[in-house]
C-alpha cells in the first residue's frame, strides 16, 4: 500500500532540553510517505515518543522543519497557493492527525458513544445522528459494536484502547499516530489492539507506530526506523533491519529484545 508520495517530511528535526544539555532529537531526517506503516524501535529514552510527538506539534521542535501535506507546521506562517502569508492555525493540522496514546484518555463521566462523537460534533460540525451512525460502525468493525452505552469504567484495558483508536478515526485523518499504544495493557490484551491496527495498516492506512513489540514491526510495517540518543541510526524494511542490521548499536539491541 505505500507510495512515494510524500505526506510528511522530517528535516534535521531537534528538541533540546536543559539549554542543549539534553538532546532528546538530535538532528532527525526521515520522509513518511502516504500509506506508511512506520516502526519506530528502540531502546527507552532513546526519542521515539518525542520524535512522535513532535510530528503533530504535541513537542515542539528546538530546530528542523516537519513539512505536513506541503506545509512547514513549525512555523508561526505558510505561504498559500496565492503567494500570500497566512496564519498557521496548528490545530486544523493535528485535526488531520490521530494521536492514540499510552492510556486511553477517554472522558470517565461520558459514554464510549459520547467519546467517541464528541470531537466530530464540536470540532467538525457533524451532526449528531450522523456522528453517532459513524460511531456505531466503526465500534461494530473493532469487535464493540454493543458497548456504545457503557462507561470506560466497564471496559477492559484492551477494549478502551480499541476505543481510543477508533476515536481518532472519527476524525477521518490523514495520519495515525501511535504511541507505544500496548505497553499499559496485560500481555492477554494486547493482541486484540495489534489485530485492529494490523486492519487499518491492511486499509492502507497511513501509520507511525512507536512499540516494543518487534513481531508487529516485522509483520505489519514496511518501514522500520532505529533510534538511539536522539538519532536516527538506521532505517530499512523489517527484513533488512531484524535480518542485516549494519550499526553495531542495532546489532545490540536486536540481540537484547529477539
Amino acid at each position: 500500500m505505500a507510495t512515494n508520495d510524500k505526506l510528511i517530511q522530517v528535516v534535521d528535526l531537534k528538541k533540546h532540553y536543559n539549554k542543549g544539555a539534553i538532546k532528546a532529537l538530535d538532528g532527525v531526517t526521515v520522509d513518511i510517505n502516504r500509506g506508511d506503516v512506520m516502526v519506530v524501535v528502540g531502546p527507552s529514552g532513546s526519542g521515539k515518543s518525542t520524535f512522535l510527538r513532535s510530528l503533530n506539534v504535541l513537542e515542539e521542535p528546538t530546530d528542523g522543519q516537519i513539512i505536513f501535506d506541503g506545509v512547514d507546521i513549525t512555523k508561526k506562517t505558510y505561504t498559500d497557493e496565492n503567494g500570500k502569508q497566512q496564519k498557521l492555525n496548528i490545530n486544523l493540522h493535528r485535526q488531520r492527525m490521530g494521536m492514540v496514546f499510552q492510556h486511553f484518555n477517554l472522558f470517565p463521566h461520558k459514554t464510549i458513544m459520547e467519546n467517541m462523537i464528541l470531537a466530530p460534533m464540536q470540532v467538525k460540525g457533524m451532526k449528531k445522528a450522523e456522528a453517532t451512525e459513524k460511531a456505531q460502525h466503526l465500534l461494530e468493525r473493532v469487535g464493540l459494536g454493543d458497548r456504545g452505552a457503557a462507561y470506560p469504567l466497564q471496559l477492559s484495558g484492551g477494549q478502551k484502547q480499541r476505543v481510543a483508536i477508533v476515536r481518532a478515526l472519527m476524525m477521518e485523518p490523514d495520519v495515525m499516530l501511535f504511541d507505544e499504544p500496548t505497553s499499559a495493557l496485560d500481555p492477554e490484551m494486547v493482541g486484540e489492539v495489534l489485530e485492529v491496527m494490523k486492519e487499518l495498516a491492511r486499509g492502507g492506512m497511513t501509520m507511525v507506530v512507536v512499540t516494543h513489540e518487534m513481531g508487529f514491526a516485522r509483520e505489519v510495517g514496511n518501514r522500520v526506523l532505529f533510534m538511539d540518543e536522539g538519532k536516527l541510526m538506521e532505517e530499512g524494511t523489517p527484513d533488512e533491519v531484524f535480518n542485516h542490521p549494519q550499526c553495531e548499536r542495532l546489532k545490540d539491541f536486536l540481540a537484547k529484545v529477539l
